[in-house]
């Protein structure tokens, strides 16, 4: 690692404070990616902004139709809630297949979502479910907040406080993982809301997308056979040794119908 000063501050408005004032400083959430970027010096801060002790960024709850979750909980955590179970179990399973128990007891969701990883799980529920992540400036919609690879719509000052997902009729999160990582070599989230189906995909491609032809036949027939007769065009998508693009557009498919088989068991 190179140097760098470390910073326990006690609120958002001080860890925004120290970003502000310094360019290359990183805000630490469980550290499950950024620490070992900065183990193979591959990463420089200046500051190291531990998070964890602004104990506003905790904190599961439900808002009217939404259930929010608070940016610095464990996966650990939602995996384990009975709130997130009751209302959007799908939520508790994707946090429950991320990584292994050391991720999983570390690793969070809102440092999941600003690293952004293309292969990342919570991604394709945010896009999935139309959520919104809150801020400590403003509230961004899943729309406008993923920018591809590793890439989001946060400011370098900007802090994630928590996220507010739709509670869906009906939701399903299936991914095919890379045996090593457990990141998604494919993984769909499918959502069904009274006025419409919701299908995003991470792992395939250089970030979490919508899959519009997907959306439309299970618009016309919720059912798993309205999906496995598609075949999904392989351009745009990843090809390395794990799979190649033609793969990954077929997995789209599979997954996408164990998705739905999931919502209607």
């Amino acid at each position: 690692m190179y140097p760098f000063q470390y910073v326990l501050p006690k609120s958002i408005q001080e860890a925004g404070g120290i970003l502000s004032g310094n360019p290359d400083a990183k805000a630490l959430a469980g550290g499950m990616s950024l620490i070992p970027t900065m183990k193979l010096r591959l990463a420089k801060p200046s500051h190291l902004i531990d998070l964890s002790a602004i104990r506003e960024l905790r904190g599961i709850h439900v808002d009217g139709k939404s259930l929010v979750v608070g940016a610095m909980e464990r996966h650990v955590v939602v995996a384990r809630s009975q709130l997130v179970r009751r209302h959007i179990p799908a939520l508790t399973q994707l946090a429950g297949g991320i990584g292994d128990p050391h991720v999983r007891n570390r690793g969070t969701i809102g440092g999941s979502l600003a690293n952004n990883d293309p292969a990342a799980d919570y991604p394709a529920a945010v896009l999935g479910l139309d959520a919104q992540v809150h801020t400590s400036k403003r509230a961004i919609p899943a729309e406008e907040y993923f920018r591809g690879l590793f890439t989001t719509a946060l400011e370098i000052d900007e802090v994630i406080r928590w996220i507010q997902f739709p509670i869906p009729e009906r939701a399903s999160y299936v991914k095919f993982p890379q045996p090593a990582s457990r990141f998604a070599l494919v993984g769909v989230w499918v959502s069904k809301f009274p006025h419409g189906v919701r299908v995003a995909v991470t792992g395939a491609g250089p970030g979490v997308f919508r899959c519009n032809e997907i959306e439309s036949a299970l618009a016309k027939t919720f059912a798993p056979a309205a999906v496995e007769e598609l075949a999904l065009p392989p351009d745009n998508l990843a090809s390395d040794f794990h799979g190649t693009a033609r793969y990954r557009a077929h997995l789209i498919t599979v997954m996408a119908k164990r998705a739905v088989q999931n919502c209607l068991t």
